[in-house]
């Protein structure tokens, strides 16, 4: 991995969790009359490009919403292509991310996925699960109402156990069942390619997040990009409701 790169960001809020909508890998390869699997390549890359930027420029969560639960509607082929793409990324870059101090993880119903590739991304969160200077979450097979509702059901499967009273239910209760129970909720959520939906990502997490958008498509996202995008954030007032 390459040093990261230099923050633009001088002063203002610094955005310690930055929650990213990779969009844009389709377009990118319409636009140059390649198929779409070139585009998901490109993608890989800005991937890269980004997980070497975001630990210089403050950020201590990067989560990527890598694949998502409606994802499996695309042409059969593609979802083939784009697994394929996620082990060759885990398998050649866990050395790196190793050595660079990051932590990768998983949110999502990713256990799901075929076996083979599941022991693979076990194996890649115990490699890297006592790296500290980033960490790296990407969701995979991910929906936000999807997480919500397996949160409701691990709440009445401890409540019909009497291991909860129904009273006792309140927010710290639905968190601590979330996919994301013990990290920080997004400072911000940044989709590239321009487009204005959140596409059932982090629909709990995200309720105070600041929305950054960049009409950048994906694979032409990199550091500076990175930074340019935390730049603006820097320059919100976050009010939380308050006023």
């Amino acid at each position: 991995m390459k040093p990261a790169a230099a923050s633009l960001v001088d002063t203002g809020t610094v955005c310690r969790h930055l929650a990213i909508i990779m969009d844009g890998n389709g377009r990118w390869a319409k636009a140059r009359r390649l198929p779409r699997i070139a585009g998901h390549r490109e993608g890989v890359e800005a991937v890269r490009r980004v997980v070497e930027a975001a630990p210089g420029l403050g950020l201590e969560v990067l989560t990527l919403y890598a694949f998502s639960s409606e994802n499996w509607k695309r042409p059969p082929d593609e979802v083939t292509d784009l697994m394929g793409l996620l082990k060759h990324y885990v398998r050649s870059e866990i050395e790196a991310l190793h050595r660079n101090d990051v932590c990768l993880d998983f949110i999502g119903d990713w256990r799901a996925l075929k076996p083979d590739l599941v022991q693979l991304l076990e194996d890649a969160r115990a490699r890297t699960a006592g790296n500290r200077r980033l960490k790296l979450v990407m969701a995979l097979n991910y929906g936000g109402q999807s997480e919500l509702v397996r949160a409701a059901q691990r709440l009445a499967t401890d409540v019909a156990a009497g291991q909860l009273d129904p009273d006792a239910i309140g927010l710290d209760a639905l968190e601590s069942r979330l996919d994301t129970a013990g990290m920080p909720p997004p400072d911000a959520v940044l989709r590239t390619s321009g487009e204005l939906r959140l596409s059932n990502f982090l629909l709990w997490q995200s309720a105070y997040a600041e929305f950054l958008v960049t009409d950048t498509l994906w694979p032409d996202f990199d550091g500076p990009a990175l930074a340019r995008s935390l730049d603006e954030f820097a320059r919100r007032e976050r009010r939380f409701g308050g006023r």
